[in-house]
């Protein structure tokens, strides 16, 4: 049981993650935390001039190069045209009896891909059924340790009794061995395994931004009542990255090149509000390139050191600062409504600082996807004013004068 008097201390706990078990992994130097495309959610979208898109390597290099070029650490291999990149001869992406996740689909040379990523400094991962990958275990990870895989996301659970969880700790541990790390995906809630296993990165137990493809459930309200729950014990899988901000009102369903619900300053926020160590970047690249608030997606780290809650209500905002280095980041978040939360700085050390801050735009400005960027100096007196649209957000970036970008 955790009681508090403050809200966000459930947030700022550790008590549940040092619940588990120290450490299995000797050696943790090949685990590197980082931003991943995800190609799935924004519809596999390539430009018209691509030749021949398909799960093949031009595909995959076009999403390698976006990579490359603005410092995200990993391409996610997952899928064209409703067919997985592995062999299947199930329907839906459910395992046929001959599925076999060692083995790529004619025309995509895994190990080419790799090397050439590799090259470019840019880890490639995948997706994977866990009904086709489990039966598979040992010879799958050999197969991925030898192509240069960095990791994976497991996907389809869908159970929490003790068998699965006993699987879920064996691929933990078998993966490990093979130096990937694994996100879990239509899994149980986090519970702190990451202690234990710290090649786990993140698990979903959540409903998140991959329904924006074909629902409207997921608001800025339920972004709020995820960080109160399933955020208290740990990382938390969420489809990020979403750059075609609308209201409800403007709120369409696409499977392509989906919307998301709340302001732009709303979903970079999200960075920081949850835990999550392989953020994802799950639009296309032409959605970000030349965009306002792209940067912040390039420069936001994925673990941090320290975590401290500014303000705090369940149910209708929060607000919060986490610690990286000397470096810190500020995500505040609101549900439906609009809101103003004054606070000081008070969590940094003596000094001068820059802030760079990325705001929600005023209410008559229909386009959510606008924003507002300012640079300020501060120090820990400062009062910072965040003002938060219906549905938005703010994201503040804290640096020492001595390190202005």
């Amino acid at each position: 049981m955790m009681i508090s008097d403050r809200a966000g201390a459930f947030l700022e706990s550790n008590i549940l993650t040092n619940l588990n078990e120290p450490c299995k992994i000797k050696d943790v130097s090949w685990i590197k935390p980082g931003k991943t495309t995800f190609p799935w959610w924004n519809g596999d979208v390539v430009p018209d001039t691509i030749n021949a898109p398909g799960n093949n390597y031009v595909t995959n290099m076009y999403y390698v190069d976006f990579c490359a070029k603005y410092g995200l650490e990993y391409h996610s291999v997952v899928e064209y045209g409703l067919h997985e990149w592995y062999v299947n001869d199930g329907a839906g992406f459910q395992p046929g009896p001959n599925a076999d996740p060692s083995k790529a689909v004619p025309g995509l040379d895994m190990q080419q891909i790799c090397d050439s990523a590799a090259k470019k400094g840019v880890g490639i991962r995948v997706w994977v059924h866990f009904y086709a990958l489990y039966p598979k275990l040992d010879e799958t990870f050999a197969q991925y340790e030898k192509w240069g895989i960095k990791g994976l996301m497991c996907d389809f659970m869908d159970r929490d009794d003790q068998e699965m969880v006993n699987m879920q700790e064996e691929i933990l541990q078998k993966a490990a061995q093979h130096h990937l790390h694994i996100q879990f995906h239509g899994a149980y809630k986090p519970t702190g395994e990451s202690r234990t296993w710290p090649n786990e990165f993140t698990r979903e137990g959540t409903l998140n931004y991959e329904n924006d493809k074909w629902s409207d459930w997921v608001t800025p309200d339920a972004d709020v009542n995820v960080a109160f729950t399933r955020l208290l014990a740990g990382s938390t899988d969420y489809h990020l990255g979403g750059f075609r901000a609308a209201s409800p009102q403007q709120f369409k369903i696409h499977y392509t090149r989906p919307y998301v619900m709340g302001t732009r300053c709303h979903m970079l926020a999200m960075y920081v509000v949850l835990e999550n160590a392989i953020g994802m970047a799950c639009d296309d690249p032409e959605a970000y390139i030349n965009q306002p608030g792209f940067e912040f997606i390039q420069k936001v780290p994925t673990t941090w050191d320290e975590t401290r809650v500014i303000d705090a209500k369940p149910g209708e905002y929060l607000a919060i600062a986490r610690r990286k280095g000397n470096e810190w980041y500020i995500g505040a978040i609101t549900n439906h409504a609009s809101r103003t939360i004054s606070k000081s700085f008070d969590f940094l050390s003596e000094g001068n600082y820059t802030a760079d801050i990325w705001s929600d735009v005023p209410a008559s400005d229909p386009n959510l996807n606008h924003l507002v960027k300012v640079v300020k100096n501060i120090n820990k007196q400062t009062l910072v004013t965040m003002v938060l649209a219906e549905g938005g957000g703010q994201v503040i970036h804290i640096y020492a004068d001595s390190e202005k970008k």
